[in-house]
């Protein structure tokens, strides 16, 4: 196991923890998105047996309460060097500029994490600490392994003077002054579709065994977007380490949980901790399944938007018009894109142009 005071350099137990592969290649998720689609309503039954929305999934009762005072957080997220994360996070600071200090948000500081090992030239542009990556290879591509290991040290080097951390990530856009979300010192999540640990309950005693509780213990999340207090963090950030470690170790679940087995990881290291989220589904967006920004607060540009030029999504067939990080991958989209035909959702359009800034 990892652990605080060998953080500093790679113990021989550390690199036989290391030792294992994984090819990180292109992945798409348009099919099971279609698939998953109504899981999108997030509805819940009141009282009188009508529907109405809530955004908050889940929350105990004693702890739906207003908070009398402003408790700030810290906003940290973890990045590269390559030029594609780069662009990302000049987006996400400068947004997060914009609204930090409007009514309604309680953001503090900011650090992007660079697990590069390196400084690089943003360094004077964004407040950044720079961390090691993993040894050389031992993420076989896998990038995203780097997260709770840039995390751990993280949080064992840096002066954070909130309370509370938000663990955001590059492709992360504020369209709204974001409050501190969590309640009662209970961390606030946003619930993924795709992150079903019920589903997937054989994998997941693996590594939480039954008589850790049941599994609806593991919270349907990842560890971005949360907001969670610093003394959690600081408990689960090297468990989360270590079971990303034993879940790429083993073939199985490997290859189920795939590009997602991080965010597994982080579910299944918060309920050995005993700590549970509170869901919040106006926490984020994810364009092009969210057609309305309405009241959530950050928009997740993640997936590929495709369109005809009728305003039609064409579900994974390259269209007309389409806008897909992954297709700037040497540097930030050009200034000369067309604007989205009419038709497309507002969610589109809203982080389409949120693209856009002065990024000279």
């Amino acid at each position: 196991m990892i652990t605080r005071k060998n953080m500093g350099r790679a113990s021989p137990i550390l690199m036989v923890l290391f030792t294992f592969g994984f090819a990180f290649g292109t992945y798409n998720l348009v099919t099971m998105v279609i698939r998953n689609r109504s899981v999108r309503n997030w509805v819940s039954d009141d009282s009188n047996g009508g529907v109405f929305f809530d955004p908050v999934v889940e929350m105990p009762e004693n702890v739906k309460k207003l908070k009398n005072s402003k408790t700030p957080y810290h906003v940290a997220l973890t990045a590269t060097d390559a030029p594609y994360s780069k662009w990302q996070c000049r987006i996400m600071y400068y947004w997060y500029k914009k609204k930090k200090d409007l009514p309604g948000s309680e953001m503090g500081g900011f650090t992007r994490i660079l697990h590069s090992g390196n400084p690089d030239e943003l360094m004077d542009e964004i407040p950044t600490m720079v961390v090691d990556p993993l040894p050389a290879g031992l993420d076989r591509g896998y990038i995203v392994l780097n997260r709770p290991w840039a995390f751990v040290q993280w949080l064992e080097k840096a002066k954070i003077d909130e309370e509370y951390i938000l663990m955001a990530e590059p492709d992360h856009i504020f369209v709204r002054p974001l409050p501190n979300l969590s309640h009662g010192g209970m961390p606030a999540g946003y619930p993924f579709f795709y992150i079903k640990p019920e589903q997937n309950e054989k994998i997941i005693r693996k590594f939480y065994p039954e008589e850790n509780g049941p599994v609806t213990n593991v919270d349907p999340i990842g560890n971005s977007p949360v907001i969670i207090r610093k003394d959690l963090l600081e408990k689960i950030a090297p468990t989360w380490m270590n079971v990303s470690l034993k879940m790429k170790d083993d073939p199985e679940t490997d290859k189920t949980f795939g590009w997602v087995l991080e965010m597994y990881a982080y579910a299944v290291a918060s309920a050995l901790h005993g700590v549970q989220h509170i869901l919040r589904n106006d926490f984020m967006l994810q364009p092009p399944w969210d057609l309305e920004v309405g009241e959530r607060f950050i928009i997740h540009y993640t997936y590929g938007c495709d369109y005809n030029l009728k305003g039609e999504l064409t579900y994974g067939k390259i269209g007309e018009w389409r806008f897909d990080k992954r297709s700037y991958l040497r540097g930030p989209p050009p200034r000369n894109l067309s604007l989205p035909p009419p038709g497309v959702p507002e969610s589109v359009v809203c982080f389409y142009k949120r693209h856009y800034f002065d990024n000279k």
